[in-house]
Parts: C-alpha cells; sequence; structure tokens
C-alpha cells in the first residue's frame, strides 16, 4: 500500500465504524473508471467483475448517463416528492410497464435495503399481520426491520425484529436436506415444508419475501418454478409475495428481465422491489405493487430523497441505454460464455465445489480441499490474488466462501475470456499456497 492509501486507510479506520468491511490488506481507493474497467489512486488498472455490487450496470462513466445527470444538475437537483417531478413520472411509467403486475404503482426510495423496508411495510399493513415468510440463507438489506428477515448468520447482527419471521427451504439447491433430489422433487418438497411452516404460524401471514436468485447468499436459486408452486400455496391463505429483484432485475439473468419471471406460471408478485443497477451508481431504489396494496397506507407519507430529479434523469437515461443495446441479451450470450469457460478452467480443481448461476450473475464455490466444507480462508485468498492480476470480484455465499460474478452488462467476449483467465490464475495461485489443515 502507497503511503497515501495507508494514511486514507488511517483515517478511515479512525472514524468509520469497526463494522464497515472493506475488501482487501490492502484496501483500494478507486478514483476513476470506464467501460467496464476502473483504475485506483496509484493508476493501476481494473477489469471490474463486480460493479460496485452490481450497481454499474451498464459501463462505468457511460455517456448517455453522465450526460442526463449534468444536464439536470445545472436545472434543478432537488425538490422532494411535495412537488410534481415530470422526471420521476416518466421513469415510473416506464418501471411500471416492465414490472409485468397489473394496474401497477411505483414508489422509489433511494436503495434496496429502503425499498425492501418499504414493502414490508405495505404488505404487513395491508394484511394486517407482521408475520413475514423468508428464504433461507436470504439477505434483503441493513435496516432493522431487513436484518430481521434476513436468512444469513453473517448479516444478522441482532435477533430483535418488529416482525415474526419464518424460514422456509428453496433457495439453495445444492446445499440442504433436499439438495440430492431432482428438480420435481425438491420443489415438492419445498412446497411441502412451507405447508408444514404455515402450521406453525399463528394465520394470516403478511408475505412470502423472496430473491429469484440469493445475492449475498452466493448467487445460489432454486430450480426454475419453486416460487410459482410456492405461490399456489399463498393464493390460498391470501398472503403476499414480493420479488426482491434488488440484484436480479434489469436483465442481469439474461433469460429474463426480472427474476421472478423464472416462477411466472402463475402470475407476477404481488409486491417488486428494485434497486442497485437502474441508477448504474446513482442512489435509486422502489418498490411496485398493485394499486390496491400501494394505496393502502392509512397515514400521510413523503420520500424527501427518493425519486429525486437527478437520480431519476440518469435511471431513465439507463434505461433507455439498456433497452435499446439489448443489454439483457448480452447478458445470457457473454455471460453463458464466460459460465462456460469458467467450468471449464476450474474443472479438476479440487478447491471449486461449483460453478452457478445464469447471465452476468455468476458465484464460484469455494471448499477445503477433499472435503464439502466451504473455505472462507479460500474466498479470501482468491479476491487478493485476482486483484494482484487486474481483475476485482465479490464474494458472499455460506461462511463467506464464494466468489460473486457480476460485470457490467455490456462485457465483451474479450473480456470474458481475459478475466476468466485471471480468474483462473489466481484460483490455482491460491490453491497451491493453501496453508495446510
Amino acid at each position: 500500500m502507497t503511503s497515501d492509501a495507508a494514511s486514507l486507510h488511517a483515517r478511515h479506520q479512525a472514524v468509520m465504524p469497526s463494522w464497515l468491511s472493506l475488501y482487501y490488506d490492502r484496501p483500494l481507493e478507486l478514483t476513476h473508471g470506464e467501460g467496464r474497467h476502473v483504475w485506483d489512486a496509484d493508476g493501476t488498472r481494473y477489469l471490474d467483475f463486480f460493479g460496485g455490487i452490481l450497481t454499474t450496470m451498464t459501463a462505468h462513466a457511460l455517456p448517455e448517463v453522465t450526460k442526463a445527470i449534468s444536464e439536470q444538475a445545472g436545472r434543478l437537483l432537488h425538490s422532494s416528492t411535495l412537488y410534481l417531478s415530470r422526471p420521476m413520472v416518466e421513469l415510473a411509467e416506464r418501471i411500471a410497464a416492465l414490472s409485468g403486475i397489473p394496474d401497477a404503482r411505483v414508489f422509489f426510495t433511494t436503495s434496496g435495503t429502503e425499498a425492501n423496508d418499504a414493502a414490508l411495510l405495505l404488505a404487513t399493513t395491508h394484511r394486517r399481520s407482521n408475520q413475514i415468510l423468508a428464504m433461507r440463507n436470504s439477505y434483503h438489506g441493513r435496516s432493522f426491520s431487513t436484518v430481521g428477515i434476513t436468512g444469513n448468520q453473517s448479516w444478522s447482527p441482532t435477533s430483535l425484529s418488529p416482525l415474526q419471521t419464518l424460514y422456509v427451504h428453496g433457495g439453495v439447491r445444492s446445499r440442504g436436506p433436499y439438495a440430492d433430489l431432482d428438480d420435481a422433487a425438491y420443489t415438492a418438497a419445498c412446497v411441502a415444508d412451507l405447508e408444514d411452516v404455515l402450521q406453525q404460524a399463528a394465520g394470516g401471514v403478511a408475505a412470502l419475501i423472496a430473491e429469484p436468485v440469493q445475492g449475498v447468499g452466493g448467487f445460489t436459486a432454486p430450480p426454475d418454478g419453486l416460487y410459482a408452486a410456492f405461490r399456489e400455496v399463498l393464493a390460498r391463505e391470501g398472503i403476499l409475495w414480493i420479488s426482491d429483484e434488488v440484484q436480479t432485475g434489469w436483465g442481469r439473468t439474461g433469460e429474463h428481465f426480472w427474476g421472478w419471471q423464472a416462477h411466472g406460471e402463475n402470475g407476477p408478485p404481488d409486491l417488486l422491489t428494485f434497486a442497485k443497477g437502474i441508477g448504474n451508481g446513482m442512489s435509486i431504489g422502489g418498490v411496485v405493487a398493485r394499486a390496491e396494496i400501494m394505496n393502502c397506507l392509512p397515514a400521510n407519507s413523503i420520500s424527501t430523497f427518493g425519486g429525486s430529479p437527478i437520480t431519476m434523469a440518469a435511471g431513465l437515461a439507463n434505461l433507455t441505454y439498456l433497452l435499446e443495446h439489448d443489454l439483457q441479451g448480452n447478458a445470457r450470450r457473454v455471460g453463458g460464455l464466460l459460465i462456460e469457460r469458467l467450468r471449464a478452467v476450474t474443472a479438476g480443481l479440487d478447491m471449486v465445489r461449483e460453478v452457478r448461476g445464469r447471465g452476468l450473475m455468476i458465484g464460484v464455490e469455494l471448499v477445503r480441499p477433499g472435503t464439502d466444507e466451504p473455505s472462507p480462508e479460500a474466498a479470501t485468498g482468491v479476491l487478493e490474488a485476482a486483484r494482484e492480476r487486474g481483475l476485482l470480484v465479490g464474494k458472499g455465499g455460506r461462511g463467506g466462501a464464494s466468489l460473486r460474478i457480476a460485470p457490467p452488462l455490456t462485457l465483451t467476449v474479450a473480456e470474458a475470456e481475459h478475466g476468466a483467465e485471471l480468474l483462473a490464475d489466481a484460483l490455482r495461485w491460491t490453491r497451491a499456497n493453501l496453508a495446510p489443515r
């Protein structure tokens, strides 16, 4: 670490909370980016395979987005929802039409955490119940309410919650008591578990909240159709379905624009939450819901920063670019190539348990060689080794043992192949240098 970086790190430690995580033994200060690359304060260039936690969705310094931000900044930065906002209405109209939810209403927030918090408020108020179904291994944010429904020990700092949460099986296909079943039997077993869990509830459960692909959980997913099967059970009881699309939305999975569409046989979710990629780095989140649900709150509300003119302008420009350039199709094509390339270069590497995912949302789960035990040490080692080779990736999953790969959706074939080679070299180096147990 250079003296400047070391000094900044020391200043960070002096004023920031101890639980505010930083990647790397020598934390990076990123100063600028372009396309799929970023540069640190020392001038080192990196291929970005994490996009600010799936947030830089299209590209760094995308001209269309930066131009929209600059032009709006020159007119008006802020007004709040107490005033009419043309950019907010225009973006809401487009998202409502794309959501698949009939008679949709849109409420903008500043983050995915706040979006999920708002969805929980709507669902519990509409159903007059504080009981929530959530998936094991899930993550929905860092607020008091969303921590209370997070089924991931690493991200659950407190057991206190305003909600009563019941956890069901299904989000992790390759681990757990049903992992050895085929897809149909797996789905049937998870539905039976859901029905059994409902027998433990006091009645009147408000909603099931689920990520179609679990983000912080390591990019794990159930078989297609699982949540459609769940919906049959939920509909009988009047229980709402909230699809957390904070990481899966906007075509990242390639096959679908929204993650819920892999489970859409019985219709769309009642509520859909979004954030991250739509702003390409600007702070945008939101909830889409049927009007009867969205309008159920009996008190007034506003959002000071949700739907601000400058973030809405960015979102509109970003969404327009994504649709006009078929980035969902690019995620499907280049993401499919990247997954297969990663499977090929990791074949026979006993530290790699699984390469999974779809589109440009890929997880690589690492284990201690010769076991099925997650290896967070290996994930940390690969993270560091990849950085030294000029590649940035994320990590998460059970015990923090999975690498998370989610480049901007404009990733080229050449960049995908180059990134796969860099990651393969980092994996091989880490395997060779793992300390014996």
